[in-house]
């Protein structure tokens, strides 16, 4: 009887020897949902992961240290009253036609790639642009018993554009509880390799 070369399989086993290439496994963004299809002002955008299992996130959203002053890390609570949310959080108000998705970056951010289904209201601007959300202007400033549902977000954990926006808008009569805060912003949505519009 001929013994087997078991050279090889030693190898494999202690990681001397790459495992045979192997197909590109499913990249989904929850157990049961491939993807999510939103509306846009141009239309149906479907939002998924990329499907590279080998893929890596490069260039300006690969950076970790970024200076601070000013980009320093944002606390988990941008005010009182608003609730902080993760990606499948916000993908479920990008499906709610009630609700609104703010990118708060400015203009230059926005076209360099957002979030499909997002608007831009720079945050220098949010407090003009409260009639967009649900607002009215009165006497007084602004009349927001109306208000929808809004999350924003801006360039990530480092970034102080969206918390700026949202103290600025309660200031005005926002009301907090109907505030979304999507602290991980463009940095932790590139790094899940979920779609991007207009890059």
């Amino acid at each position: 009887m001929k013994h087997a070369n078991i050279a090889p399989v030693l190898a494999l086993c202690l990681g001397l020897m790459a495992p045979p290439a192997s197909a590109q496994e499913p990249v989904n963004i929850r157990p049961d949902i491939p993807s999510v299809t939103v509306e846009t002002p141009a239309g149906p955008a479907e939002i998924e992961r990329i499907q590279d299992n080998d893929h890596e996130i490069t260039g300006e959203w690969a950076r970790t240290s970024r200076p601070c002053p000013p980009f320093c890390i944002q606390p988990m609570e941008p005010a009182p009253g608003v609730t902080t949310i993760g990606e499948l959080e916000l993908i479920d108000m990008l499906a709610d036609p009630d609700a609104v998705v703010v990118d708060s970056r400015t203009p230059d951010w926005f076209q360099g790639g957002t979030i499909p289904g997002a608007i831009n209201i720079p945050y220098t601007q949010v407090v003009d642009a409260l009639g967009e959300l649900g607002c009215e202007i009165d006497f007084d400033g602004w009349d927001c018993s109306e208000a929808r549902n809004v999350a924003l977000f801006c360039n990530g954990l480092w970034c102080g554009q969206s918390p700026s926006a949202i103290r600025n808008m309660i200031s005005a009569g926002y009301p907090a509880e109907r505030i979304f805060y999507y602290r991980g912003g463009m940095q932790s949505w590139r790094v899940l390799g979920l779609s991007v519009t207009g890059q």
